[in-house]
């Protein structure tokens, strides 16, 4: 596994060994004794996969507040995706900074998103699925999300976005009061 810093304290890359022949490849894509030597000791609970039809698709910008806050996993199943993720920690020296990446099936890199980040993705062919790990439960009281648009991302597509109602309405991070404080 190879394991990419992203000047971003805490947010990594992970690249998984794929071993392929003419039947296709085989990776392991999470190896919790293998991550903890390199100081990655999280405890996964839960597995979530999603499915966007269209092309400009975005989810996000979305978090999970104190006390059921998630370290997340994020990789591409199938087809292609900008992923991207927010620092919202208050006092981080790089707070409100962001980074992204394209991850695809093709590719198989992995976004690991911790806690006090912002978290969306948008689509780039149909048809793309989207697989991530969690660190805690989901809990809608403790879900929220910032606008898309309120971060300065360039998300590399032209046109509106398709978007839930509940991302459409989501406030600017101007206007956001981060539930995360930066713990350097």
């Amino acid at each position: 596994m190879q394991i990419e810093e992203t000047g971003l304290p805490g947010l990594k890359v992970l690249t998984p060994a794929r071993f392929g022949d003419s039947r296709g490849f085989f990776s392991e894509s999470w190896n919790r004794r293998r991550m903890a030597e390199q100081g990655l000791d999280l405890d996964f609970v839960q597995d979530n996969h999603s499915l966007s039809r269209a092309p400009g698709t975005l989810r996000g910008l979305h978090f999970q507040s104190p006390p059921a806050a998630q370290d997340k996993l994020v990789r591409c199943g199938q087809g292609a995706l900008f992923d991207v993720a927010v620092d919202i920690r208050k006092g981080s020296p790089s707070y409100g900074a962001w980074f992204g990446i394209e991850l695809s099936a093709e590719n198989g890199k992995q976004l690991l998103v911790p806690k006090g980040f912002l978290h969306g993705f948008v689509t780039r062919v149909p048809d793309t699925e989207v697989i991530y790990k969690c660190t805690d439960y989901y809990a809608p009281e403790c879900d929220g999300a910032v606008a898309w648009d309120s971060c300065g991302i360039n998300w590399g597509f032209d046109g509106p976005p398709v978007l839930s109602e509940k991302d459409a309405a989501a406030p600017a991070l101007a206007d956001f009061d981060s539930p995360f404080v930066w713990e350097g």
